[in-house]
């Protein structure tokens, strides 16, 4: 993975509907490891959901990449939040 050396601060917010999803989730992620700032994940039994945060120091590309594969999941849902900087 080749990129710029410009970097941006992001949170990937993750709605997991389905926990037979979550292994290719951590794939993903896994293979990103090295832009990820810290993650944190919260089961929500209520409405049988886990809800992730990953926070990411990363190129744009490479942020987009991240989203865009976890987005193609089925049953899990992504939105990510930008730094201005």
């Amino acid at each position: 993975m080749e990129t710029n050396n410009v970097t941006r601060l992001a949170i990937i917010a993750i709605i997991v509907e389905k926990l037979e999803q979550t292994e290719r989730l951590n794939k993903i992620l896994h293979d990103y490891s090295q832009y990820v700032i810290g993650r944190m994940g919260i089961p929500y039994s209520k409405k049988n959901v886990n809800l992730i945060s990953v926070v990411v120091d990363a190129p744009n590309d490479i942020i987009g990449a991240i989203s865009g594969k976890l987005g193609m999941i089925e049953n899990i849902t992504v939105k990510t939040v930008y730094s201005k900087f």
